[in-house]
């Protein structure tokens, strides 16, 4: 449990801390673009009111408090669930990087109306038109773990079942 909450308030922190720097210290809110090494890093303003890739991006609040309750939700049932099933170190910490990801947007979405998306990454190539953040990488690196590395430690104590022996 421990450790969840440690990489929850860690990915917390630098979400905020990496949107409070770039979009707000090197002025990409009003710059709109800051070429860091292009095309393979690029500091692109956007403010994204939907979810993933802009989906559901409607300007009613409805959107806008609905995916924080959601988010909310979702992060009370990960924590309620590790804190029930203590699950191993990787699964606390891939819980601890969804709720903290979770978390840094939900203050995104509670501040500015919609999440500061500002990282921006192409290569060989080909360009990529999304812009994302420090939050968006702990929520899917979150899910990712947490479908690898939970499971029902039930299934592998139990013993096989026995054969019946033949004359």
């Amino acid at each position: 449990m421990r450790l969840a909450t440690l990489t929850a308030a860690v990915t917390f922190v630098l979400d905020q801390a990496s949107k409070l720097a770039v979009v707000q210290g090197l002025d990409l809110i009003n710059r709109g673009v800051i070429e860091v090494v292009p095309p393979y890093l690029v500091f692109r303003m956007a403010w994204n009111r939907g979810v993933n890739f802009g989906l559901l991006a409607h300007d009613a609040d409805l959107v806008r408090w609905g995916l924080v309750a959601l988010a909310l939700a979702i992060s009370v049932g990960v924590w309620l669930w590790v804190r029930k099933e203590n699950p191993g170190r990787l699964a606390q910490i891939s819980a601890g990087l969804l709720i903290g990801g979770a978390l840094g947007n939900v203050i995104d979405r509670i501040i500015y109306g919609a999440v500061a998306d500002f990282l921006n990454m192409s290569c060989c190539g080909l360009e990529n038109p999304y812009a994302f953040n420090v939050a968006d990488i702990a929520i899917f690196a979150g899910a990712i773990g947490l479908v690898l590395f939970t499971g029902s430690g039930k299934d592998d104590t139990r013993k096989p079942p026995r054969r019946a022996k033949t004359p």
